[in-house]
């Protein structure tokens, strides 16, 4: 497996009595920068064959038929490759200028090739999971805090790409992840493709008129046809939205893409966006109120709105229910804030050059308490513990970007585990 052959060259893991198959004693004295981009494996590195010491790029194949497969003896960038690295040297290989190129047969511990083998293999979720609780704290909070960057600059790159698409407009962007921040995980796409296609500016127009504002977001979201009891304030819904929909000329959500199944009464779809409805009520000039809170309670006053009256004795259109505060618990609040506030805010202060915004947005993380998931139960089955939404929000990215795709040869805990015996 060439990605293997990578890997232990790039940390040198291979046995260091190297030769090239003429015999010729070598010492690699800089592995070079690995490249996953297209060209050499491996850039500017340094290698001492017999008294000579060559600088260029470094080119690994399992064994040598590879490099007349890849047809590198016929591209010119290949010309700079000093050393060719395989498993198995099968035949000499030559560059596009017919120059011979030193190989060298690459040879690391069994205990190597048997731990790599089990990690990609393996059919557990977490195939480091019996090795973790071993795994020295100081070593993991380093790779924690890495990898919460990594999620947080991912975050980032989405937001520049919604900043293209809204003509550099935040607080258009802010809406968008507002609105994907309240489907809470099971409707996020759900509530992302409902706020795309009703720009925010129309939102704007209806000014503070709370009736108009849900008409938009229900009648898009497709959830005022084909209600079984309709009454006098879904009629009105209906009259808004049909008026508002030619206006705008807007062509409704399917409703079926909003997942209903095994939603607590008070999370449907129904009330998430009439709690949506409330907070757009007061959206402009809300991302600049964000922008100015540096206490996290701040925060949440921002956000920490009720549904309307209709919807205290409602949970579904038409069906009538005894009276229930519909405010925006606290739990679903620190959700917003990870999913919403503290991506913008972080993405805030790259934009501008600003680490104070930065380092705000971490502290939030830092202030709100651990997220409680599957993912974050099935770590601290095996010993690893979360203080606060700084360390869930890493683990999760540990797990979506490395353990579900397999990218253990890239995770600080998987190197430890292949380089032990």
């Amino acid at each position: 497996m060439e990605q293997l052959l990578h890997y232990v060259w790039k940390h040198r893991l291979f046995q260091t009595d190297l030769k090239t198959t003429d015999g010729i004693p070598i010492e690699i004295l800089d592995v070079g920068l690995h490249n996953t981009d297209e060209g050499p494996d491996f850039f500017n590195a340094k290698v001492k064959v017999g008294e000579r010491v060559w600088s260029g790029n470094v080119e690994i194949h399992r064994s040598s038929d590879e490099w007349f497969k890849h047809q590198h003896d016929q591209n010119k960038v290949y010309n700079s490759v000093i050393l060719h690295v395989v498993e198995f040297a099968t035949k000499e290989v030559y560059n596009e200028a017919k120059l011979p190129i030193p190989q060298c047969e690459i040879q690391y511990p069994k205990h190597v090739r048997d731990n790599i083998e089990f990690l990609l293999n393996s059919d557990v979720s977490l195939p480091c999971c019996n090795y973790l609780k071993e795994f020295p704290s100081i070593h993991l909070q380093g790779w924690l805090n890495a990898l919460l960057m990594e999620r947080l600059e991912r975050k980032s790159s989405d937001i520049q790409q919604l900043l293209e698409r809204f003509n550099n407009s935040w607080a258009d962007v802010f809406y968008v992840l507002l609105a994907r921040s309240m489907g809470f995980g099971l409707n996020s796409e759900a509530f992302q493709r409902l706020a795309l296609s009703l720009p925010l500016h129309y939102i704007l127009k209806q000014g503070d008129n709370p009736l108009q504002i849900e008409a938009l977001l229900l009648g898009q979201a497709g959830m005022l046809d084909d209600i079984t009891v309709p009454d006098v304030y879904t009629e009105k819904l209906q009259n808004e939205y049909n008026f508002l929909k030619n206006k705008y000329s807007l062509t409704p959500l399917d409703k079926e893409i909003f997942r209903k199944l095994r939603v607590r009464p008070t999370s449907t779809p129904h009330i998430r966006l009439a709690q949506l409805a409330s907070l757009l009520l007061n959206i402009q000039g809300l991302f600049s109120k964000v922008l100015e809170c540096k206490d996290l309670g701040q925060i949440r006053l921002l956000l920490h709105v009720n549904a309307s009256e209709y919807w205290q004795t409602h949970y579904q259109l038409g069906e009538e229910s005894p009276r229930k505060s519909k405010f925006i618990g606290d739990a679903s609040l620190d959700v917003m804030i990870i999913n919403a506030i503290v991506p913008i805010v972080f993405a805030y202060g790259r934009r501008i050059n600003d680490e104070s915004y930065v380092d705000r947005a971490l502290n939030f993380l830092d202030l709100i308490k651990p997220e409680s998931n599957s993912i974050i139960k099935q770590f601290a089955l095996y010993g690893v513990r979360s203080r606060n939404a700084y360390d869930t929000q890493a683990l999760i990215q540990l797990k979506r970007e490395y353990c579900e795709k397999r990218k253990c040869l890239y995770c600080r805990i998987g190197y430890r585990l292949l380089s032990e015996k």
